[in-house]
């Protein structure tokens, strides 16, 4: 796997023209069950000039997981967001519609 060159740390120069520098790339986190995941679902308004979004924390997995539970999300409530750090921001006030969503589909979710 060829990487950015700039990335390689602590080797300067090698003399064998077999050489491939080892990444030490971080691991890929994996996706826990629903059952086992820990959510929290609040609302916010701070930083957002007023406007009202909804917070989904504690998501513990891979970011095409995190992604994927966004989309649904975003696609059930008919509204905007993002997903990112394991969190899911949805545009709007939703806080009850998505945490009847993820109770349907076997998450641990609380209310805040």
């Amino acid at each position: 796997m060829k990487t950015n060159w700039k990335n390689r740390e602590g080797i300067v120069y090698s003399t064998n023209q077999d050489f491939e520098y080892d990444y030490d790339l971080p691991d890929e986190k994996e996706t826990l069950i629903p059952e086992k995941q820990n959510l929290k679902v609040f609302t916010d308004n701070k930083k957002r000039k007023g406007k009202i979004v909804t917070i989904i924390a504690g998501f513990i997995g891979t970011d095409d997981d995190l992604n994927s539970l966004a989309k649904e999300l975003k696609t059930k409530c008919g509204a905007g967001g993002s997903a990112k750090d394991g969190e899911i921001i949805v545009q709007g006030e939703f806080r009850d519609k998505i945490y009847d969503f993820l109770q349907n589909k076997n998450y641990r979710v609380k209310k805040i």
